[in-house]
């Protein structure tokens, strides 16, 4: 029997691939001591406790819809980040809102630009548009962002950037993303996420609200999905001009936001205590790994995220295995271009050191040698 036939792009699209959760390797793997995820930069301490304080309070509410506009996180955020209620949105998930700007903005034969290397969901959200999506080389291992300017055509439409850039954690700095947004035509719509941005305390990283107040056509994403623990309520939120918000509205799924994470967001958002926490942790957790991985030559970035991109001499799907039986869940980065590197997320302490001696015994299973240098 036929079927019917989608649109012929769609055929083309590769489906985002999320690390897999600790219940399907045990499961699949038939695993019997306790398994630890270090593969999906989630944070180590999970959710504030007043979110779940709150959770638990809103639990005999959950027959009711949720509020579609998102009033009081939208108005909690006004509050916080000085921006006007009306250039702010909430969605399904900092992603959500992706694909809603490639939705309301991309016709077929547009073009997006991002680099390689980027935050993959981007990439899928625009060749589901059906857009030409372009993708710029990095140049040592971050946005090259000189190069995506030469590459701006009448036809591009969209721009998008990570700051910090997931896999690789690496940013561009003030000066160099001033310089850039100074460039970029009108009529181009940059997407600046900033998915990481609450672990970065360098005062040489772009806060995307410095230029969102300076007017430019910007469109700047968080998420309550790193620091804050909320991952598993899918909630992300974005800062722009109040029309490009309207604009984004126009093409939103109602109730994007659940209720759920609505009474879980605002109250995180009011734990700064739990966020403080979150950032000593993590940083802490960078410098053993920095540590161990000097102790061991190989080859990695120093990284302004909650994970650390670590290369090898061989196809890292070997090592990605044997750390699996191992039970450590870490993340290959194949499909960004990087066939010899891991991801590794930032855990508690001994999560950390856990993965670090399993690592070693993986390393002398294999036999690896030193890499010190860069990727070839």
């Amino acid at each position: 029997m036929a079927l019917p036939l989608p649109r012929p792009n769609i055929e083309r699209v590769v489906p985002y691939k999320p690390g897999k959760p600790v219940e399907e390797v045990i499961r699949e793997l038939r695993l019997k001591g306790p398994v630890i995820k270090l593969a999906s930069n989630e944070s180590p301490l999970g959710p504030s406790p007043r979110a779940i304080a709150a959770l638990r309070k809103a639990l005999p509410q959950l027959h009711y819809y949720p509020e579609d506009t998102c009033y009081y996180l939208r108005q909690r955020l006004s509050e916080i980040y000085k921006v006007d209620y009306d250039s702010i949105i909430v969605g399904n998930g900092s992603v959500d809102l992706i694909y809603l700007a490639c939705l309301a903005y991309l016709d077929p034969g547009d073009e997006m630009l991002i680099s390689a290397g980027s935050f993959i969901s981007a990439r899928i959200a625009g060749a589901i548009m059906n857009a030409n999506v372009i993708q710029i080389p990095t140049r040592e291992y971050r946005h090259d962002l000189e190069r995506i300017l030469g590459a701006i055509t009448p036809k591009t439409k969209l721009i998008y950037l990570d700051n910090p850039m997931n896999p690789l954690g690496t940013i561009v700095t003030r000066k160099e993303f001033g310089e850039f947004m100074a460039e970029v035509p009108e009529q181009v719509l940059v997407i600046l996420d900033e998915a990481y941005a609450e672990y970065i305390t360098s005062r040489d990283y772009p806060h995307g609200l410095d230029y969102y107040n300076q007017n430019f056509n910007i469109l700047i994403l968080r998420t309550f999905s790193k620091i804050y623990g909320l991952a598993g309520l899918r909630i992300g939120y974005g800062f722009a001009k109040p029309e490009i918000i309207q604009t984004l509205m126009k093409v939103r799924l109602p109730f994007n936001a659940n209720r759920a994470a609505q009474i879980a967001a605002l109250a995180a958002l009011n734990d700064t205590r739990h966020i403080q926490r979150s950032r000593r942790v993590n940083e802490t957790g960078k410098a053993l790994f920095y540590k161990e991985f000097k102790r061991l030559k190989l080859f990695y970035l120093e990284s302004y995220a909650n994970f650390v991109f670590v290369n090898f001499t061989i196809d890292s799907s070997q090592v990605f295995e044997i750390l699996q039986r191992k039970g450590v869940i870490t993340r290959t980065v194949k499909e960004y271009g990087f066939p010899t590197a891991l991801r590794v997320s930032v855990g508690r302490e001994q999560e950390n050191r856990r993965f670090i001696r399993a690592l070693n015994e993986t390393l002398e299973f294999l036999r690896i040698s030193p890499n010190t240098g860069e990727l070839p």
